[in-house]
C-alpha cells in the first residue's frame, strides 16, 4: 500500500484551518499550500494576483455558460481565455495541485484538493469543523471581522464554501464519507489537531 503522504485540508471558515495545515506542515517537515497557490496561478497565467484573490474558492455565477463550454470534461473544445474567471482560476489551480502532488510530500488547503487527488491512494482527506460560537470569536478575534457581522461572515463565507466545492466536484462539502477524518476542533489546540492528524497518518501508513 502507498504512503499516505499527501493531506488535503478542507475547512468551515473560522475553523483555523490554514493554521493546522501550517503547524502540520512544520510537524511533518513538509510544504503547505493555501494561498500560495493564488500566487502560482498568477505567475503561470499572467494574470494579476487581486483578480484571482477576488474570486478565490467562489463557484463562477454562470453555471450554464460553464457547462456549455464543456469545464467539468477539462475537454479541449474551449478556450481557456472565454471562461469566466473563477473557472479559468479553477481549472489553474487544478493543474497546479496535480503537479505539486506528483513532485513531493505537500499539504494542501482547501481548493477542492481532496476532489482534485481523489484517484490517489496516498492522500488523507481532512475535513475541520467547529462549533459556531467558537467560529465567530475566532472570526473577531484573529480575522478582525467586526463582532456584530461575525456570525453572518462565518455563515457566508461557509455556504460560498460549500457552492464552490458542490459546483467543481459534484459532490457535497463537509459530508463525512467524502473525507477520511473529520475533527471537531472547538475543544483541541491547533497541536493536539496536528497529532490526531499525525497519530492517524502513522496508523494508516
Amino acid at each position: 500500500m502507498a504512503c499516505k503522504n499527501i493531506i488535503t485540508i478542507s475547512r468551515q471558515f473560522g475553523s483555523g484551518g490554514r493554521e493546522i495545515g501550517e503547524a502540520l506542515s512544520a510537524e511533518l517537515g513538509i510544504k503547505c499550500y493555501d494561498k500560495e497557490l493564488i500566487s502560482i496561478a498568477a505567475k503561470e497565467s499572467g494574470i494579476d494576483a487581486d483578480v484571482f484573490n477576488n474570486v478565490d474558492e467562489k463557484a463562477t455565477n454562470s453555471l450554464l455558460y460553464s457547462l456549455s463550454m464543456g469545464l467539468y470534461s477539462f475537454s479541449s473544445n474551449y478556450s481557456s481565455g472565454q471562461l469566466p474567471v473563477n473557472d479559468r482560476l479553477y481549472l489553474l489551480q487544478h493543474k497546479i495541485i496535480k503537479n505539486l502532488a506528483n513532485e513531493e510530500p505537500c499539504i494542501f488547503v482547501g481548493r477542492c484538493a481532496d476532489y482534485i487527488l481523489g484517484d490517489r491512494n496516498d492522500v488523507v482527506k481532512v475535513f475541520i469543523y467547529a462549533d459556531m460560537d467558537y467560529r465567530i470569536k475566532r472570526a473577531v478575534e484573529v480575522k478582525g471581522v467586526d463582532s456584530s457581522k461575525a456570525e453572518h461572515v462565518v455563515a457566508k463565507t461557509d455556504k460560498s464554501r460549500a457552492n464552490y466545492y458542490n459546483f467543481y466536484s459534484g459532490k457535497k462539502w463537509g459530508l463525512a464519507e467524502n473525507y477520511d477524518l473529520c475533527i471537531n476542533r472547538t475543544k483541541l489546540s491547533t497541536e493536539q489537531v496536528v497529532k490526531v492528524i499525525s497519530d492517524y497518518i502513522n496508523t494508516i501508513n
